[in-house]
């Protein structure tokens, strides 16, 4: 089979990324879709359902034999194109969101951010992710995007756990350590509040 190391991003009818999800892997496609735990609130009870991630996608690994296989599963709309071509998301976007959905820090979805204060995570489970800073009543979130899609998703982590990218740290020490934990005035982040970027030039088929 003709498979790359990318990603389609496949249009799916609201409420059915399980489903199609679950359709397309019984098909043998490698599929992706996260999700996160959402609180629930009613008037006699509350209660935590998992919600996905990024609403009315899935991702499928491109492959050119399963292509037919996924426009046609029942639930899918279309899969997202880039000119007259299906378009592709990195693998490395992909791996980063798919590795912090597996960790055991809280995540959930954010406001589209395309620009910030940008850091690697450097120990712990989400190690090597690297994403946007920012913060939010006291805690720091990681902030990982699709930029295919404009759309981004936030995970808990200890602003000690990252370095800013492009910064060495001095001998013995590392650059988390030399920036976050010294009483040093804080770098300036992104508050939940910012600026949401318009969606890119994307079309579909």
């Amino acid at each position: 089979m003709n498979c790359s190391r990318g990603w389609w991003a496949v249009y799916t009818r609201h409420h059915n990324e399980q489903t199609v999800s679950q359709m397309l892997e019984a098909k043998g496609a490698e599929v992706f879709s996260a999700t996160y735990q959402s609180t629930r609130r009613w008037k006699d009870r509350v209660k935590v359902l998992p919600m996905p991630l990024f609403p009315c996608y899935v991702f499928v690994r491109e492959c050119t034999a399963t292509r037919l296989q996924v426009v046609s599963t029942p639930g899918v709309h279309m899969i997202v194109t880039s000119g007259e071509a299906f378009a592709l998301i990195p693998d490395l976007e992909i791996a980063a969101i798919r590795k912090a959905a597996q960790s055991p820090e809280r995540m959930e979805p954010w406001p589209y951010l395309k620009a910030g204060e940008r850091v690697r995570v450097v120990r712990g489970p989400m190690k090597g992710i690297e994403g946007i800073l920012v913060r939010q009543s006291g805690q720091y979130r990681l902030v990982l995007s699709v930029e295919l899609l404009s759309r981004s998703a936030s995970v808990e982590v200890g602003a000690c756990d990252t370095e800013p990218l492009g910064i060495l740290p001095s001998r013995g020490q590392s650059a988390a350590d030399a920036l976050w934990c010294q009483a040093a005035p804080p770098r300036r982040l992104l508050p939940e509040a910012a600026s949401l970027q318009s969606a890119n030039g994307m079309r579909y088929l």
